[in-house]
């Protein structure tokens, strides 16, 4: 079968345990007079705004590195795009026509990632945002054709959150959330903790902060089945929620905030996923946390050519000198226009402090939301902590599952 890949062809550490797969996948280096071919499955359209365009410019990163390598893609991979299609029959037919490295970009792909590599063991797999290659974690299963690989973006989701922090006025930050796991969770909290602290530390003012998580159901817009993330982002702003902060693929919380804007209302957003987010509504944009995941592909599919693949928990690191440097930072924050000077000193200062150590957010004493303890006095989390967390925190409005 064929699902009218498209294709470019173009001229053009991390926490790494594993078991190598040369021998299953040939431990033969491909020549490099021969296209290497790597098929990347994406969960939204290629030019989302977000999250898988930011898959798409970690594809163009490779090509512009590794001279030879194509990419053949297929986007709007899910149940409603297209409900009658498996990303793993996608990976299949990508497999077919000649790819030695097969890309899944979204948790909801995770089941099809772990078939594929069991189908086709000679066959590198990428899961973008999964745990099942890391021997410590809850869901691992050994099998040595398959990694995973995310950035850090625990720590950006922390800076968005110190900038929605200082760039309101009323102290209510409003965050259009997905669907409800892990790794929302865990990202929501860390925007929280951020926001709280910069609200605690660097603005004057008696109101105590209001931080609300609405989840919508999905990643993006699903109609008729997800909440409308364009009638959420208009309820916060037209509720005195001055800054809404997206955690979703595309850009509502920008696109509505300018209309916003526009009617006389004094709002600001913090975009997520995609380093030219704040480009929606640059002059109500705070900042924008982004993944910048070419430097990681590039390793993998380089191991991958060299037939030295493993399985491996990849967690690129972020370039605390320089979080915006794309070819040593997996995730990183660019500064929006509607944070003043004064505002952007501060944050400068916050980003410092988090890449020295002098300022640690998940640290206790801090509660689940319903009360319970999650890190006692001056307890820190562990990596496993904030990949698991079970519940949103002490402080945050929103469901936790």
């Amino acid at each position: 079968m064929n699902w009218n890949l498209t294709r470019t062809v173009s001229p053009l550490k991390s926490l790494a345990v594993g078991l190598s797969v040369a021998a299953l996948m040939g431990a033969t280096p491909t020549s490099a007079q021969d296209p290497f071919k790597v098929g990347m499955v994406l969960v939204g359209p290629m030019q989302d705004g977000g999250w898988s365009q930011a898959h798409v410019q970690g594809s163009e990163y490779v090509k512009a590195q590794l001279p030879g390598v194509e990419f053949d893609y297929l986007d709007k991979v899910n149940p409603a795009d297209r409900p009658n299609v498996r990303a793993s029959q996608v990976a299949d037919d990508m497999i077919a026509q000649g790819a030695r490295v097969i890309i899944f970009t979204s948790d909801d792909h995770k089941d099809d990632a772990v078939e594929t590599a069991r189908r086709h063991p000679e066959i590198a797999v990428i899961h973008a945002s999964g745990d099942m290659a890391w021997p410590e974690g809850k869901n691992y299963i050994e099998q040595p054709n398959l990694a995973n690989i995310m950035p850090q973006m625990e720590e950006m989701r922390m800076v968005a959150g110190c900038a929605a922090a200082l760039g309101s006025e009323t102290g209510k930050i409003g965050m259009l959330g997905p669907l409800i796991n892990d790794e929302t969770r865990r990202y929501a909290a860390a925007a929280y903790l951020g926001a709280k602290y910069c609200w605690d530390t660097y603005r004057d003012r008696p109101e105590e902060l209001e931080f609300r998580v609405t989840w919508i159901g999905f990643w993006f817009n699903i109609p008729g089945v997800t909440l409308d993330p364009t009638k959420v982002a208009d309820d916060f702003y037209n509720g005195g929620f001055d800054v809404v902060m997206s955690a979703l693929d595309t850009p509502e919380a920008a696109v509505q905030g300018k209309r916003a804007a526009e009617a006389g209302q004094r709002v600001r957003y913090t975009g997520y996923g995609l380093a030219t987010g704040c480009d929606f509504a640059p002059d109500i944009c705070l900042g924008v946390s982004y993944y910048n995941w070419g430097p990681g592909y590039k390793e993998l599919i380089e191991a991958a050519k060299a037939g030295t693949f493993e399985s491996q928990f990849v967690r690129p690191p972020i370039d605390w000198s320089d979080i915006n440097n794309p070819d040593t930072s997996s995730a990183g924050f660019v500064i929006g226009d509607a944070l003043g000077a004064e505002e952007r000193a501060k944050l400068e200062e916050f980003i410092a402090g988090l890449g020295n150590g002098s300022i640690e957010l998940f640290k206790g004493p801090l509660n689940f939301q319903d009360g319970t303890p999650f890190l006692a006095e001056g307890e820190v989390a562990s990596e496993a902590d904030i990949w698991y967390l079970g519940q949103l925190l002490e402080g945050m409005d929103g469901a936790s599952n």
